[in-house]
């Protein structure tokens, strides 16, 4: 299992535009593919929406903590758990800063946005 020097972003409440269970089945079965083909990022960004997939009570928690137990790092906006009110319900990850999420950003070599 190799970690590249990739940073996923993912800035709403599942993956690409459309109803809200496809969302939420593509971006399982992207972490998914993630972690069982060991193509590991360095770290995802999560912000906007995108924080409400790592609070308790989201389907892909289990994917989420895979990931992170193969050393990927979750960085979740702090300011956008305390705008949607779930600061308290953080489930995986770590809560930063958006001088945390541009640092990471900024130290990869490629940015994928989902």
């Amino acid at each position: 299992m190799a970690v590249e020097n990739v940073v996923v972003v993912i800035n709403s409440n599942g993956m690409g535009v459309a109803e809200k269970t496809l969302s939420r089945k593509l971006v399982r079965t992207y972490l998914g593919v993630l972690d069982a083909g060991d193509i590991l990022p360095r770290a995802i960004c999560l912000y906007a929406e995108g924080v409400k997939l790592v609070v308790k009570g989201s389907p892909v928690i289990e994917e989420f903590e895979a990931l992170v137990a193969k050393g990927v790092d979750v960085l979740v906006c702090t300011t956008c758990l305390n705008h949607f009110g779930v600061m308290n319900e953080l489930a995986v990850g770590s809560a930063v800063g958006m001088k945390e999420i541009v640092e990471a950003q900024w130290g990869a070599a490629k940015v994928i946005t989902l």
